[in-house]
């Protein structure tokens, strides 16, 4: 948190000051309201009239200093509440695939939208407010030690002994807080199961069941929100309740003071600095458990929490420019030995395609050697280099995937091709007709900057596959990853897709059950996984090996 407050140091400092300037403001009416109750005493009423032509310019005043105030303080919190929204985005596009796939992407949202908006409307509210009323009691404070110095040493106790009692509810805040936030996350997961499955559970009649699964969520997060609530505000009532004894007791000595003579103005005066001291120190305790509670929320969604496999540093740049080698890889998933002691050799610009039975590990050969998984036994070596030293940012700028599944951005054909980045037109058009996309184009009254549907949802199957060839292209991809990219197209579209893979300059390592007579020959090797190993052979053997078994 304090990295986040003193980014901007000096406007942190001028924040400061626009909080202790409502200090003046109220010391200034705290006085005439002294002066004005003085003067009756006084029985004057010229001094009456100077009295209450003050108290109006002190008025007037303080409305100068809390607009002051407020456009002093504006623009550091917009800043630092952008700065927040920026270190929890930063933080999960920084994670690694492998722990980002530990938690939905409906969590990620729910710290991105519920927990952000939680910490913007408390924390900037409680800092304020615990800033104003932490400089009002010294204030208070230091003016009573003038007034009535054992007066103001038996308030100082007091407050500490307030302070304290506060600190017990502390613990018990925090974790409240951070239970509303996980709630949050569990109720953005079951409302985004239930919009992405709509289709599933209308066609089976099911709705009703997750709209009441829907309604418990919603119940168990404002029932967590009220508990919230009513915890923080049962802190007030005690303090407020304590604070009221106190005042009790400060009118009683106030009252001996005027029985031994003592001027009705100082009496009023250090009534109201007395409640500058009881009364901040009431309200900023439970402010300052809040304040605890929401900086527990931003080291949550800011604060990295990746898990180190090995003191490896990986800071040395992606460079192929000859192989990539696998030796003796062993996996394990779930207790279950996946790869057994692989070896294989990819040659740069060469076309590889990975065959094997359902579930041998063809896709956790294809996240080891694309960096998605790292616990792994055995040695991945890119032109001599350690995979586990390569930087992970470096290599995924030299990499690119082609799914199933091509997920499209609701935005024009141009990013969703450059995926928002700087790239020339000129660059993305070549790259998208190079991938075939040439036709489609034509057809597009607005061309690369027309516009598609969320997920793309007014493109065909070949359409979505040849954007994400695309996209490798105008990445200038080295590696190119295929996971059964045409195992959902017809036999043309999937032959025609076939073809422009193993047209591409990038090495090309595929997975595929389909067999294109005349096309899936055309590999340079095929790869297959069998029994924890990995077997290379030339296409066209591996090819005729599969027509003699026939």
């Amino acid at each position: 948190m304090e990295d986040l407050l003193l980014k901007r140091k000096s406007k942190f400092i001028l924040y400061v000051i626009a909080c202790f300037l409502p200090v003046i403001d109220t010391l200034l009416r705290n006085v005439s309201m002294a002066l004005l109750i003085g003067s009756i005493e006084a029985k004057d009423i010229d001094y009456f009239f100077k009295v209450f032509a003050l108290s109006i310019f002190f008025t007037i005043f303080g409305v100068l200093l809390y607009v002051i105030s407020r456009f002093m303080r504006i623009s550091y919190m917009r800043d630092t509440i952008l700065d927040v929204r920026i270190n929890a985005f930063d933080k999960i596009l920084k994670h690694s695939y492998k722990n980002f796939s530990k938690k939905s992407k409906d969590v990620y949202i729910s710290n991105l939208v519920n927990d952000i908006n939680v910490f913007e409307q408390n924390f900037f509210l409680r800092l304020i407010n615990t800033i104003f009323q932490g400089g009002w009691y010294i204030v208070s404070l230091i003016i009573l030690f003038f007034l009535d110095f054992k007066f103001a040493l038996g308030i100082f106790v007091i407050s500490i002994v307030m302070f304290f009692i506060s600190r017990a509810f502390e613990g018990k805040t925090v974790k409240l807080q951070e239970e509303v936030s996980e709630n949050n996350e569990s109720f953005t997961t079951n409302v985004s199961n239930t919009f992405n499955g709509l289709e599933i559970l209308k066609l089976n009649s099911i709705e009703d069941k997750f709209l009441y699964n829907t309604l418990k969520a919603i119940d168990k997060v404002e029932k967590k929100k009220l508990h919230y609530t009513v915890f923080t505000d049962g802190q007030r009532s005690l303090t407020n309740f304590l604070g009221f004894g106190i005042f009790v007791g400060i009118i009683l000595y106030s009252i001996n003071l005027v029985l031994q003579g003592a001027s009705f103005t100082k009496i009023t005066l250090m009534i109201q600095l007395s409640n500058g001291c009881i009364w901040p120190i009431v309200q900023i305790l439970p402010w300052f458990n809040e304040l605890k509670a929401s900086a527990k929320i931003y080291d949550k969604i800011t604060k990295d929490d990746e898990e180190k496999a090995s003191d490896i540093v990986k800071e040395k740049e992606f460079n192929f420019n000859s192989k990539l080698e696998v030796n003796n890889l062993k996996f394990n998933y779930d207790n279950k030995e996946i790869l057994k002691g692989a070896s294989l050799t990819i040659e740069k610009g060469k076309k590889y395609l990975l065959k094997g039975a359902s579930g041998a590990g063809k896709s956790t050969l294809i996240n080891l050697l694309s960096m998605v998984n790292d616990d792994y036994e055995g040695k991945i070596t890119l032109d001599g280099i350690d995979y586990r030293e390569i930087d992970e940012r470096s290599f995924n700028d030299n990499i690119s995937f082609v799914y199933q599944d091509v997920f499209l951005f609701e935005d024009t054909i141009y990013n969703n091709i450059a995926l928002f980045k700087d790239i020339p037109e000129e660059s993305i058009l070549k790259a998208a007709e190079d991938a075939g996309l040439s036709e489609f184009l034509e057809e597009r009254t607005l061309g690369l900057q027309e516009m598609l549907m969320e997920n793309g949802k007014n493109l065909s199957g070949g359409q979505r596959q040849r954007i994400s060839i695309a996209r490798a292209l105008a990445k200038g991809a080295s590696i190119l990853f295929v996971d059964e990219a045409t195992s959902s197209l017809n036999e043309e579209l999937g032959r025609a897709i076939e073809n422009t893979l193993l047209s591409l300059d990038s090495t090309v390592i595929a997975i595929s059950h389909r067999y294109y007579e005349g096309v899936s020959e055309k590999y340079d090797y095929v790869l297959e996984v069998k029994d924890g190993l990995v077997y290379q052979y030339n296409s066209q053997d591996y090819f005729n090996m599969e027509v003699l078994a026939i």
